[in-house]
């Protein structure tokens, strides 16, 4: 049903290298755009929703505590995204080359890694938690609420790293339609669990991360099942899932991803130290200011998902003249996207957060600083759609010199800054290191992948 139901479908090589028109690439990337929003926009609702749960129990403590909470499992689960762009690229430039076998190659072997990964995670959990909770430094308000959501959620980490690997498939396969359902019936578990469970049972903290956990073991059955009954993908030989060159290639492209994730990982959770060092308001108010970034990147995150099918597809098909103007419609659209995002923050970002929070502190302290996050999307459109197109053609190594730059880049900036600035230098740091990780991707690696491949075509899956 499913199957090449979101793009140009199975086809052979000699028909994916028959130059496309316009309106068939934007078909193509509205197929996979739509769904892939919709599931996206789920993602940051949820973050939104505990927020807002949170915040209406009475103290700023509680929300800084989700914002502690959701960096903790983002500094752990965020290191494993090679699971899902790894995966995503490799499996879109075997559909692009018509190799059914490969596909189901690189969706067994991401799920063994994945199973692997995750018990590793709940078994060092303890060790885990309390690393992260040292290099965070909450104040001993917030320490112990987000440490009792940690105890909860790190249950869930074999089923978050599976769908992990299991969206990056579907999404390789140019299918934004399954993960869509998943993640919507996923986050509709979540948000009415999490409701129930604080406001009807009194339980706080456990109740958001108990709702999120059923919610996350719910959404990997279901993508599983689903997979094998819509795609029927053919068990691989033991031999098959460790053939030396295939097997080469997956660590080269997720050592890469990995590396490239612990540079974004630094930024984002310095990014929470320093404003926890700032006190709970702060730490709450940037919490408040975050989730319209996150909102938006999930957004934008949709038409990188279209690239990182798309392109990874035309590359394995070695179709580069359809691949330069992918970009090039990419980059249009998506900047409308970033122009309406920016509008309507500016006309109501104090609606938002009145509906985030009543506690009056941590909302006008949030508009002092409503500026730097109207800029953001403007900054940050081309860093997510250049990372989706190199996810695409599995240009990792680009990835990773561009994130350490950038995160060089915010570092500098902030250290510089913070004595003259405040908080203000925290946020402008942030501003600059999106916007030169688009710089530099886009405009310095991106085309020397395409020389490189007008140079020897037959490279497209080997680089």
């Amino acid at each position: 049903m499913f199957r090449g139901a979101a793009g140009f479908g199975r086809v052979p090589r000699s028909k994916c290298q028959i130059m496309v028109s316009d309106k068939e690439i934007i078909r193509s990337i509205r197929r996979i755009t739509g769904p892939a929003i919709v599931s996206n926009i789920t993602t940051p609702l949820l973050g939104l929703v505990d927020v807002a749960i949170t915040g209406h129990l009475g103290s700023a403590a509680y929300i800084g505590a989700i914002a502690v909470g959701t960096t903790m499992f983002n500094m752990l689960y965020w290191l494993f995204g090679f699971l899902r762009m790894g995966t995503a690229g490799l499996t879109s430039q075997s559909a692009g080359a018509d190799d059914t076998r490969a596909c189901d190659a690189h969706l067994q072997r991401s799920l063994l890694l994945a199973l692997l990964f995750g018990l590793c995670l709940i078994a060092l959990g303890g060790f885990l938690k309390e690393f992260v909770l040292d290099y965070l430094q909450p104040d001993e308000v917030t320490r112990p609420l987000a440490a009792r959501y940690f105890n909860v959620l790190i249950w869930g980490a074999p089923a978050t790293l599976g769908l992990f690997a299991l969206n990056g498939w579907q999404l390789g396969m140019q299918n934004s339609q399954l993960p869509m359902v998943v993640a919507v019936s996923l986050n509709l578990v979540n948000i009415i669990l999490s409701a129930i469970l604080v406001f009807g049972f009194g339980m706080q903290m456990e109740g958001v991360a108990t709702g999120t956990l059923v919610a996350q073991w719910f959404g990997f059955l279901f993508s599983l099942i689903a997979t094998v009954c819509l795609y029927g993908p053919k068990r691989a030989r033991l031999r098959e899932l460790l053939e030396h060159n295939s097997v080469v290639r997956l660590f080269k492209v997720n050592a890469d991803i990995f590396l490239r994730t612990l540079c974004l990982v630094a930024v984002t959770t310095w990014f929470t130290r320093a404003g926890s060092e700032q006190g709970v308001d702060t730490l709450a108010a940037n919490a408040l200011l975050m989730q319209l970034f996150i909102f938006f990147s999930y957004f934008s995150d949709g038409y990188a998902y279209a690239g990182e099918a798309l392109a990874g597809k035309f590359y394995g098909a070695h179709d580069i003249i359809d691949l330069r103007r992918l970009t090039v419609i990419l980059l249009k659209r998506s900047a409308v996207v970033a122009l309406i995002f920016t509008a309507a923050y500016f006309i109501a970002g104090e609606l938002i957060f009145s509906l985030l929070t009543d506690n009056e502190g941590v909302r006008a302290m949030a508009a002092d600083y409503k500026y730097w996050v109207i800029s953001i999307p403007v900054c940050s459109v081309s860093a997510f759609i250049f990372d989706g197109i190199a996810v695409g053609l599995t240009h990792t190594r680009g990835m990773l010199v561009s994130m350490a730059c950038a995160m060089l880049i915010f570092f500098l900036t902030y250290f510089t800054l913070r004595g003259l600035m405040g908080n203000h230098a925290l946020w402008l740091a942030f501003l600059l290191y999106l916007a030169f990780r688009g710089l530099i991707l886009g405009r310095i690696l991106y085309p020397r992948v395409i020389a490189r491949q007008n140079h020897n075509p037959a490279n497209g899956q080997n680089n």
